[in-house]
């Protein structure tokens, strides 16, 4: 039983969320604080943290920064905040996924689930294109453990940020638009104004090419998408 831990200082809404993924067989850790928080993720090592960020300690974008410097274990956040600026500071934390109250109990559990299978459920049926390595130049995706690696020294990703390398990589000298990238690897419906993938394609940038020594390797093709060459 994977274990998701909540976060969130209003009672009514970590227990609602905790017994939405109750239904759907989940086990569930909770946090009211921000340290409290950390102590669990060390100590329960949960698959999942769904963090809010209006914490009565530390806040939630501190806390998300704790945790990415240490782990991978990927993170929802679920705030009250709506503007946009505050779901890009989120997502170039470190976060996979932002959810403004209030939430669609069902598209709830499925963005969890579907970023769940992102991260755990690699694919089992043997099919050598999907076990084989990608190599570009120093860099190296491993599809079979999702990870990534330059001069074989481990980049750590976000699951999101390793399905965008990858279907890129996967595609080398293909533009994909904002939209394609989204719809691919969220399967959820592109809207406009939506900045999601350009803040995680900054993420990527910012730990991979910083170990390329400045090289780039997704390239923007303005108004049109972005590529690996």
């Amino acid at each position: 039983m994977l274990k998701i831990l909540v976060v969130d200082d209003d009672i009514e809404i970590l227990n609602l969320v905790s017994i939405y993924l109750s239904n759907e067989g989940y086990e569930i850790i909770k946090a009211t604080n921000g340290c409290e928080a950390i102590s669990k993720i060390n100590n329960e090592k949960p698959k999942l943290v769904i963090l809010d960020v209006m914490l009565p300690d530390i806040d939630g974008i501190e806390v998300c920064r704790k945790i990415r410097e240490k782990l991978n274990v990927p993170i929802i956040i679920l705030s009250a905040k709506v503007q946009n600026s505050d779901k890009i500071k989120g997502l170039l934390t470190g976060a996979d996924d932002y959810i403004t109250k209030p939430f669609n109990q069902l598209e709830f559990i499925v963005r969890v689930k579907t970023l769940l299978r992102r991260t755990y459920l690699f694919d089992t049926r043997g099919n050598k294109d999907d076990l084989d390595d990608i190599v570009l130049g120093t860099l190296t995706i491993k599809k079979s453990t999702h990870t990534v690696l330059i001069n074989n020294n481990e980049i750590i990703l976000t699951a999101t940020e390793f399905e965008i390398l990858k279907l890129l990589a996967i595609n080398k000298g293909r533009i994909f638009s904002a939209e394609e990238i989204f719809e691919t690897v969220w399967k959820e419906k592109y809207f406009q104004s939506n900045n999601t993938v350009m803040v995680h394609i900054s993420n990527l940038r910012d730990k991979i090419e910083r170990k390329l020594n400045g090289e780039k390797l997704i390239h923007t093709v303005w108004g049109v998408g972005y590529k690996i060459e």
